[in-house]
């Protein structure tokens, strides 16, 4: 996914750009926890006149939950995510967040909202602490209630002990949860992670996935987060939206959209490209194979019973000269979730964006 178009901290540019003399905070309208977080209503955005980074995208997020929005590059994510955090505005279409809407009420939602994007906005020659503190400050915290807030929020992401160690010496994982706690240094309702864990080791990550179930489970705020792990997403999201092109495909529960999928996911990869007529050709007698894509190298193919049906597969297979180099046969995954709806894998979906015209993010 494309970097958003900011070097800073979101919360931190959007003030500047407001430019507001007094900076103290205001007081905010009571939140309706029933009401949804976000609600996005037939969303469109052309850039150019050609590319239509969003073709009517309706999502809502339930208050107090992460909400998982999957795409592969060029989907519409970031697009969503800068029209969300009133960075652009859309063609048509509507949004509210927090209860505001972003077109009427731009600096409700401003103060409502903390955001973290990809590229990292932590200042690597200070410490933690000032960061923090930088970033609280132009929030219009002071004093007490600004020392309390920070040393809280470095205890919250363990952070604590190294709070006085300037930010380059901090490893990959220890930056991120930073950018996090700046982001949440006003107590926003909602918070937008873009792409959270790109780039962190195994180990990080499943710290950082620790930390972001609890800003939803134990402190009700909500979380957007938009990720190229479909794991991540799996993981962390009570509800997620895939977006292909601009539009929704698909909407649910991850175990829900995992279970709409009857039977077992075989996944064979050949030794070799084959030629996709060599292959369906191979296999088109085979009876109890559904859902077939063949993408080089591999074949997709779902069956009531895996296990049974991958013998006479592979015999067929290899009566015509299709040398297989593994087999793997399993429950439905997210990925095959978006093969099901979209005809492709979520990889061969980004690898095609990348090599794309560009546009939308």
């Amino acid at each position: 996914m494309a970097n958003w178009q900011f070097a800073l901290p979101l919360s931190m540019e959007i003030l500047m750009i407001d430019s507001l003399p007094n900076t103290t905070m205001t007081a905010q309208k009571p939140f309706d926890r029933a009401a949804p977080a976000i609600e996005v209503r037939d969303l469109v955005k052309v850039y150019g006149g050609k590319v239509r980074a969003l073709d009517g995208l309706s999502f809502t997020v339930e208050a107090g939950t992460v909400f998982a929005l999957l795409g592969p590059n060029g989907a519409g994510k970031s697009t969503t995510i800068k029209i969300l955090n009133t960075l652009s505005r859309p063609d048509s279409g509507s949004a509210r967040v927090a209860g505001f809407d972003v077109l009427k009420e731009p600096e409700r939602v401003r103060r409502a909202i903390g955001c973290v994007a990809q590229k990292s906005g932590i200042d690597l020659e200070g410490t933690g602490r000032e960061n923090l503190t930088l970033q609280g400050r132009i929030y219009g915290l002071r004093g007490q209630e600004l020392k309390d807030r920070v040393g809280e929020l470095l205890k919250r992401f363990r952070l604590d002990e190294a709070a006085d160690s300037v930010a380059r010496t901090y490893s990959g994982g220890m930056q991120r949860k930073l950018d996090i706690a700046m982001g949440l240094v006003h107590s926003p309702r909602v918070l937008f992670l873009d792409e959270p864990t790109t780039g962190l080791d195994p180990e990080a990550r499943a710290g950082l996935w620790e930390d972001i179930s609890r800003l939803a489970n134990e402190e009700g705020i909500t979380v957007l987060l938009t990720t190229h792990y479909l794991e991540e997403a799996d993981q962390l999201a009570r509800r997620l939206a895939i977006v292909d092109r601009g539009k929704l495909v698909v909407e649910g529960a991850p175990d829900q959209l995992k279970g709409e999928l009857l039977g077992d996911a075989i996944h064979i990869e050949f030794a070799s490209a084959e030629a996709e007529s060599r292959v369906r050709e191979a296999i088109e007698r085979l009876d109890g194979l559904s859902e077939i894509v063949v993408d080089g190298h591999s074949l997709h193919a779902r069956a009531a019973q895996g296990a049974t049906a991958v013998p006479g597969t592979l015999a067929a297979l290899e009566s015509k000269g299709l040398k297989v180099a593994s087999v793997k046969v399993a429950r439905p995954s997210l990925d095959d979730v978006y093969l099901h709806y979209t005809g492709r894998t979520f990889s061969e979906a980004d690898q095609g964006a990348q090599m794309g015209p560009k546009g939308a993010r």
